[in-house]
């Protein structure tokens, strides 16, 4: 895994190089609890399957030129259960366009069948992906705010698969007949 925890001017410059000619992100954050106006976010992560950045703002680190990733229309930006995301991105002034949310994509595709659309859960069936979310729990507001490798490992391994996701999905999707279901959803939950 090519991994980029970018601190640095030069850092984030260099991670915007590499990922602003992307056509598909996988996108997270990690953050201090589940409401966006109470909590904090801890950090950024994009991933286009192979190159994987981190930037900690939880150490003030500033986002620069990668914001302009969230705002470009050319770039989907995959998310899972991105509307969580979105909140804490919106109340922290980041603005974000063409996005994809697996989470909504996967509850389409298994109306009915009981299966769980965590994404650990959607990882494993689709890609025998076993996710540690064990690190998760560090994310608390007691959190020191310092990245481990361990922490850096879990949060990107949140991003890694998205891209290849939402292309498996998007198969899905046609074949089954529900596409403009999907666009529908997406739009109203995002």
């Amino acid at each position: 895994m090519n991994i980029l925890v970018a601190r640095s001017p030069e850092e984030i410059e260099t991670a915007y190089e590499k990922l602003s000619n992307s056509v598909v992100l996988g996108c997270d954050t990690e953050t201090s609890s589940l409401s966006a106006r109470n909590g904090r976010i801890f950090s950024i992560q994009f991933s286009d399957g192979d190159f994987n950045v981190l930037i900690p703002l939880s150490e003030g680190v500033s986002l620069g030129r990668l914001e302009e990733i969230l705002l470009n229309p050319n770039i989907t930006k995959v998310f899972h259960n991105a509307k969580f995301d979105l909140e804490f991105l919106r109340e922290n002034g980041f603005q974000t366009e063409n996005v994809f949310c697996t989470m909504i994509a996967e509850k389409l595709l298994t109306k009915g069948a009981g299966q769980s659309v965590s994404l650990a859960e959607t990882l494993y069936r689709y890609f025998a992906v076993d996710l540690d979310k064990s690190q998760r729990a560090k994310f608390n507001k007691f959190w020191n705010g310092i990245w481990t490798d361990e922490l850096v490992n879990y949060a990107l391994s949140d991003v890694i698969y998205l891209p290849k996701l939402m292309i498996e999905q998007k198969l899905w999707l046609e074949r089954l007949g529900l596409s403009e279901d999907f666009e529908r959803l997406n739009s109203k939950n995002i």
